[in-house]
């Protein structure tokens, strides 16, 4: 093991910081993880300590690092860096210091601002320069509540003295000492960055009330963006790839060929389509998107469905209903029951993402009865994740005009076997799972690994990426599946537009 090099993708999620280790052929080595603690201050809000999320990656790069034989330490060659999108951070040049806390890509206390800026007719522009929507989810809304709520912030910005950055820009600042940069796969989730130009656009910035001389350099996925700084472990490593997590995962499912997409079952639910070099536009509520530049700049563009909740109701039938003990017992307490008894769960917890962006959207369950058990709920939890996901696998086909065929799955949810085979069953499509679910940090690290020059070709490992892998088929007709789709959006249609 030690004379081969070793890749390090250091991968900061919204619940949790991991720190992982893989040869150059995508193998896992070793990883460690630290807790991340969330925020819900008011209904809708959400947000987390920036020195949190900090120190939360830098704890999993300590505990890595001691966890290494010291050949291990000497055979790594090159750092990426992988992370949550959106989430908002500002602090202030000189001392490094947060401006207040970070806003999580889940919070909703912006949907009034979103609203304003559409009715005042800004969204049509927005959409076509950015291939996103005026949403809260994206970082633009964000930065401009912090400027107008968060003292500091505002005292930072009229002094000079500001810096704006999504996670990556953040862990990069700590990580090299002091470097400011922002990756185009995250800086194309901030609504700030024109998609086609790939630059800074100075009039949605003036709207977000930021000004340009706080905005991070705009670099590629790939390249040479400092060395991690004295004091910390693995001193001295290149920092060569960034990449948004939803976009390393795609990149570690080897979804390279356009047409391939995958799904990842996090704290929320992602699909994401490689488009190749072409932008593709959706009017029925999917993202366009960057996915990745290669050596030489050129872009990847995909088309993505974002749902907020999919780990996150797992999590809540453990803490909320307190029905589980742990995560994984939702599986066999599914199992328990033949079917969901007619329940439906709709996660819309937080709101809903694509199709609908409905900000005010909630969470409910409908068809319950005297029989409804725990475990039918446990079911209709996991059918909820997967019927949400099969809506977004249907626009996909629509807007490229023809079937995926297979759908890769990654993620902790996708550990699953009964979710993935509701998933099979609502989409129609074979769902394939890899043999390891660290799609997100081996994606960053195989690109890390690429700009090394220890990694050199994708599409030799994409061959292989069957091996070891689960299939899980549709087992229900055609008839049965569009009745339950039927269904299914009679229950979301109902979580709409929820006041209380």
């Amino acid at each position: 093991m030690a004379d081969q090099p070793l890749l390090l993708a250091l991968d900061q999620g919204t619940s949790s910081s991991r720190a992982a280790l893989f040869t150059a052929s995508g193998a896992l080595v070793a990883s460690a993880s630290a807790p991340l603690p969330i925020h819900y201050p008011a209904d809708g809000w959400v947000e987390q300590d920036p020195q949190a999320i900090w120190n939360s990656q830098r704890q999993a790069l300590i505990d890595l690092h001691n966890a290494l034989s010291e050949e291990q330490r000497q055979a790594v060659v090159t750092c990426g860096i992988t992370n949550q999108r959106e989430t908002t951070v500002l602090w202030r040049r000189s001392s490094g210091a947060p401006c207040g806390p970070a806003l999580v890509w889940q919070d909703g206390r912006t949907a009034d601002l979103c609203r304003q800026w559409k009715q005042e007719g800004l969204e049509q522009e927005w959409c076509h320069r950015t291939g996103l929507l005026l949403d809260p989810y994206f970082s633009a809304s964000k930065i401009r509540w912090m400027l107008t709520h968060h003292e500091d912030a505002a005292a930072a910005a009229a002094a000079g003295d500001l810096c704006f950055g999504t996670v990556e820009s953040w862990l990069l600042w700590n990580l090299s000492g002091g470097r400011h940069g922002s990756d185009v796969s995250n800086a194309s989730r901030t609504l700030l960055m024109d998609l086609e130009q790939r630059c800074w656009v100075e009039a949605f910035c003036d709207h977000a009330g930021l000004p340009m001389a706080s905005l991070p350099d705009l670099l590629p996925c790939r390249g040479d963006f400092g060395q991690i700084r004295e004091g910390l472990p693995f001193a001295g490593l290149p920092i060569q790839a960034l990449l948004g997590d939803q976009q390393a995962a795609t990149l570690g499912q080897l979804c390279l060929q356009p047409g391939e997409g995958k799904c990842t079952y996090g704290t929320g639910a992602f699909l994401v389509i490689n488009t190749g070099e072409r932008i593709r536009r959706s009017d029925a509520g999917l993202l366009s998107t960057l996915g990745w530049t290669d050596a030489a700049g050129t872009p990847t563009y995909c088309l993505e469905g974002s749902l907020f909740n999919a780990g996150t109701v797992v999590q809540w039938l453990r803490d909320g209903l307190q029905i589980i003990d742990s995560a994984d017992a939702v599986n066999r307490l599914a199992m328990e029951v033949p079917d969901s008894g007619g329940v439906m769960l709709v996660p819309a917890f937080t709101g809903w993402g694509t199709p609908h962006w409905d900000p005010q959207a909630r969470g409910l369950m409908v068809g319950l009865t005297r029989d409804s058990s725990r475990g039918h709920i446990a079911r209709a939890a996991l059918e909820g994740i997967a019927l949400s996901v099969a809506t977004l696998v249907e626009l996909a086909e629509n807007a490229l005009g023809k079937s995926l065929g297979e759908l890769a799955v990654d993620g902790g949810a996708a550990a699953s076997d009964p979710l993935l085979q509701a998933q099979a069953d609502s989409t129609g499509l074979t769902v394939r799972r890899p043999a390891s679910l660290e799609s997100t940090a081996r994606g960053v690290a195989l690109f890390a690994g690429l700009q090394a020059g220890v990694v050199t070709d994708l599409h030799d490992l994409a061959r292989q990426r069957s091996e070891g892998a689960d299939r899980f088929e549709p087992q229900i007709d055609t008839s049965a599946r569009t009745a339950w789709r039927r269904r299914w959006n009679d229950a979301v249609t109902r979580s709409l537009g929820w006041h209380g």
